[in-house]
């Protein structure tokens, strides 16, 4: 504010600079976007000693694209340790990291995914739903998926999900679609239910066939207790059991009791009991499985990519590239340099990387001797009038 204090302008600013360094555990997004930074817009890529920049954020900006190559920046040999290293746009870099090729890259980036609470599921999935305090979805292995924002693990000896929770709206869907009565409108108050295995069978029970849910005395209409490897217990009397594609996904209570040694999880008086069905959870993502359903709408920019559009002299400059470009690679033409060149001259004086692209060639094929010096006279001028040229061209 105006005339503020100079002492609590300090504080508050060491305020912001602690709280900025003590975010708490980061997220998977915030791991995720780490990655990016150190990719997509500050990667470089080949070895230590000779790096080569591949970033945006490098690439867009000439006075960094020749910093970040001295020896002063320390290079990192890339891997999923880059998650650890925060980074601040508001400053150049102090290690930037060097993958060998896109192979190595798309290799670490594979072994992130696998640790994502998508791809791993389980006790860990769930915290992350728990942590981020928003609606998630929780995939049981019978391919019933739980959406809403969840609140509670109970957990087993060996830390495996035992029973789950969620509070206020919830809904239930297979295969990203909403199961049928089974919306936010009915599950306004939330949702719980087991995870594992059952005592009765060593079959994982969204496998059981409906002969084999009769042997075990689950039948609808009939009372019925289940008992959980994890100790947990429901019974009550079956009314509904639902299946998709073969697999049984819920099994639906009247007059439910759910224990869990001395502890009451559900009670009769709540109503109906939605038992899910699965001996695990297999994935966990964030927001809802079947959004439209959810009514939760992704929010989508009003502004697109400005795509700046090419005028006639900016075609004729990118032809000119295309025709060094195919030179360089097939080996041939190369009398056709010195016409390339004074046609760059008289059109596009400004442009300096067609020289470099030509005289490169030149220099590395013995061509054209005098096409080479007149290319590095103009150069040299260029490097004279303007200061980061001067690193750029060499």
């Amino acid at each position: 504010r105006p005339n503020a204090d100079p002492k609590e302008v300090d504080e508050a600013t060491k305020l912001v600079e602690h709280r900025q360094k003590n975010l708490g555990e980061p997220s998977e997004m915030a791991l995720l976007s780490r990655l990016h930074w150190w990719t997509v817009e500050y990667g470089l890529i080949g070895t230590l000693e000779n790096p080569k920049i591949y970033g945006a954020g490098l690439l867009s900006s000439i006075g960094e694209s020749v910093s970040c190559l001295e020896p002063a920046v320390k290079k990192i040999p890339y891997s999923i340790d880059a998650q650890t290293h925060a980074f601040d746009i508001t400053t150049k870099q102090p290690q930037l990291f060097v993958c060998r090729d896109f192979q190595h890259l798309r290799g670490v980036l594979e072994e992130f995914a696998n640790m994502m609470a998508f791809k791993v599921g389980g006790v860990e999935g769930i915290n992350k739903a728990i942590e981020c305090q928003n609606v998630a979805t929780c995939e049981y292995s019978s391919g019933l998926q739980v959406g809403g924002v969840f609140t509670e693990v109970i957990t087993d000896e060996n830390n495996s999900p035992s029973y789950l929770r969620t509070s206020g709206k919830t809904a239930l869907a297979f295969r990203d679609k909403e199961l049928e009565r089974h919306g936010i409108d009915y599950h306004k108050d939330g949702f719980c239910s087991p995870v594992g295995k059952w005592k009765q069978t060593t079959t994982s029970p969204e496998l059981l066939t409906d002969d084999q849910l009769h042997a075990l005395g689950i039948v609808e209409g009939r009372k019925a207790k289940i008992e959980f490897v994890s100790g947990v217990v429901v019974s009550g009397k079956v009314d509904k059991i639902l299946r998709r594609d073969g697999k049984l996904l819920l099994i639906t209570f009247s007059n439910c009791t759910a224990k869990f040694g001395d502890r009451t999880l559900f009670r009769p008086d709540w109503g109906m009991y939605d038992m899910a069905v699965g001996d695990q959870i297999s994935s966990v993502f964030n927001g809802a499985a079947d959004k439209d359903a959810y009514n939760q709408v992704a929010l989508v920019p009003k502004e697109r990519t400005i795509k700046v559009p090419l005028d006639a002299k900016r075609k004729r400059l990118e032809n000119l590239y295309q025709q060094v470009r195919k030179i360089r690679e097939s080996k041939t033409g190369y009398e056709r340099l010195g016409e390339i060149w004074e046609t760059q001259q008289a059109e596009h004086p400004e442009d300096w990387l067609l020289s470099m692209e030509i005289f490169e060639i030149v220099d590395t094929t013995s061509q054209q001797p005098e096409l080479k010096a007149r290319v590095e006279k103009f150069l040299n001028q260029k490097k004279a009038k303007t200061k980061d040229l001067a690193t750029l061209i060499g």
